[in-house]
């Protein structure tokens, strides 16, 4: 087995563990917790495909590994955490609309599978699962200050934006350090006023999961300096 291979898969079933984590923070009724959770699985998601190209390890494994990652932390996970914080009060028909979302997410996944590699590199065709399992991840963290019908809209939306042709500009050749640090900038504030308001009762993964991904990009900094 080639070690260096599997370095980008580790963050990948990373990804995969911080969604199934979320589905039993969410089932314990710890939903900010649960949504935290989602947000580190899109911070692990963002460096595995960067890290296998970086160590030329890109295989068609780690492509269907990613997208079984995907489908749960940004699909079944955040489908939960809306299921348990909006649509609850609906009961089993509020239960099955919750499990549409992993169903049009499925689809997305399976289509962006099948397209070209440049054409992903220059647009995404439908808004990602990435970024509509952290959307849901973001209300559901503020439930309380977010009223349900606009969760349940927004919902509905993604829904149908996932499946749609719209074309959306790929990220994946903006340089690291400068997409990083915005990443990094944001979920920092973001994870800083969940604590506050969460007392520090995170996951003991966000201890793991936050620094190796400030060292990536700190270490892609120096890298892409020293390449100019």
């Amino acid at each position: 087995m080639n070690i260096r291979k599997q370095i980008p898969n580790i963050f990948t079933l990373g990804n995969l563990y911080c969604g199934f984590l979320s589905i039993g923070y969410a089932a314990s009724g710890q939903y900010k917790n649960a949504a935290v959770l989602v947000l580190i699985g899109m911070m692990l998601d963002s460096m595995d495909g960067r890290i296998a190209r970086m160590l030329h390890a890109e295989s068609s494994l780690g492509k269907e590994l990613d997208s079984l990652a995907d489908i749960v932390t940004f699909g079944v996970a955040p489908c939960f955490l809306v299921y348990y914080t909006v649509f609850f009060n609906n009961g089993m028909l509020g239960f099955a609309v919750s499990g549409l979302f992993p169903l049009f997410g499925a689809y997305r996944l399976a289509r962006f599978n099948i397209t070209s590699e440049q054409q992903s590199m220059n647009h995404f065709t439908g808004v990602p699962i990435t970024a509509a399992g952290g959307i849901l991840a973001l209300l559901t963290l503020f439930n309380n200050e977010v009223p349900s019908i606009v969760t349940t809209v927004v919902f509905t939306a993604l829904c149908f934006l996932m499946i749609s042709t719209i074309k959306i500009p790929s990220f994946k050749k903006i340089p690291l350090p400068r997409y990083g640090t915005i990443v990094t900038v944001f979920l920092g504030a973001l994870l800083i006023i969940v604590n506050i308001e969460s007392h520090g009762r995170f996951p003991y993964l966000l201890y793991v999961a936050t620094p190796i991904y400030l060292i990536y990009v700190a270490y892609r900094f120096v890298k892409v300096r020293e390449t100019r």
